[in-house]
């Protein structure tokens, strides 16, 4: 345990510590970079979310530094008591369970308060499931849009869905395996089976998991097999036909990905990808033959 104190003398002038922003492995955990290891090791004290999972990380790299919890739901009171002790000119590093904190975790409280109270923040870029998803899922990578964690129910689930249905950016967001089924579904409703989406889980464990097809049949593929881990789901951008010319559906033709499938799949899959007709894409297809 580390004293955390309860009280700072604002008339006693300190340099002020700085606050690290320590990414961590989301699976593996020889995904943790040299940098990361090193801040963990000299840093006064480090922020959690979880100590107990943080501890593992820790033992792995001979890790000694005193730790305290900072979750949801002490996130108020404690990022005020650790700003103290950055004001008291001590360094401090913020991590989440696993990945890059403030991303669907804890933390954003404590970065605003040391943004406000003018201390440097430092952020150790490392892992992070969005962007790992996002690289092997074929679908386009800018733009995006990153929604963490969709409510679970009610009208303002339907809404997000519907607004993601119609967006031209390859949506990302946070699911867990026991609504993962149901999620794609109403998906399904809303933007039509043939719409391409990707299922990415245990990102970087053994049984990683990255599936990309239509909707239809990602809600096929997992109906015939127990889910277990944290997904992470991507929706193909909407798209209008005027909006997309020739050679854009040519390059997406091309894509290695797609090349080996059956021609009216290949033409399916670019449609659903591109927000367009199945018409327009076989025809192209026939006219470039």
């Amino acid at each position: 345990m580390v004293f955390l104190p309860m009280n700072s003398d604002s008339s006693q002038p300190t340099a002020g510590g700085q606050l690290f922003i320590v990414a961590t492995p989301i699976g593996n955990l020889a995904d943790i970079t040299f940098r990361a290891v090193e801040i963990l090791k000299r840093v006064h004290l480090i922020a959690a979310e979880d100590t107990r999972t943080t501890g593992r990380l820790l033992r792995r790299y001979g890790i000694k530094t005193p730790m305290v919890a900072l979750h949801e739901h002490n996130e108020a009171s404690m990022s005020q008591r650790i700003l103290r002790v950055l004001q008291d000119g001590e360094d401090v590093a913020l991590v989440s369970d696993a990945g890059t904190p403030l991303m669907s975790d804890p933390g954003y409280h404590l970065v605003a308060a040391a943004r406000r109270a003018d201390l440097r923040i430092v952020p150790v870029p490392g892992p992070s499931s969005i962007t790992a998803a996002l690289c092997a899922s074929g679908l386009p990578p800018q733009p995006f849009r990153f929604h963490g964690f969709l409510p679970r129910s009610g009208r303002n689930r339907r809404l997000i869905l519907q607004e993601m249905a119609g967006d031209t950016a390859t949506q990302i967001f946070f699911e867990s395996p026991h609504r993962l089924l149901n999620t794609l579904r109403d998906l399904s409703g809303i933007c039509g089976p043939e719409r391409l989406a990707c299922v990415a889980r245990e990102l970087t464990k053994l049984h990683e998991e990255i599936v990309t097809l239509p909707i239809g049949r990602l809600i096929r593929h997992f109906e015939e097999r127990t889910v277990r881990g944290e997904c992470v789901v991507l929706l193909a951008p909407a798209g209008k036909t005027e909006e997309v010319d020739d050679e854009a559906i040519v390059e997406h033709l091309n894509d290695e990905s797609l090349r080996r499938l059956p021609a009216s799949v290949r033409a399916r899959e670019v449609a659903a990808r591109l927000g367009i007709s199945k018409r327009r894409v076989y025809a192209l297809m026939h006219d470039r033959e």
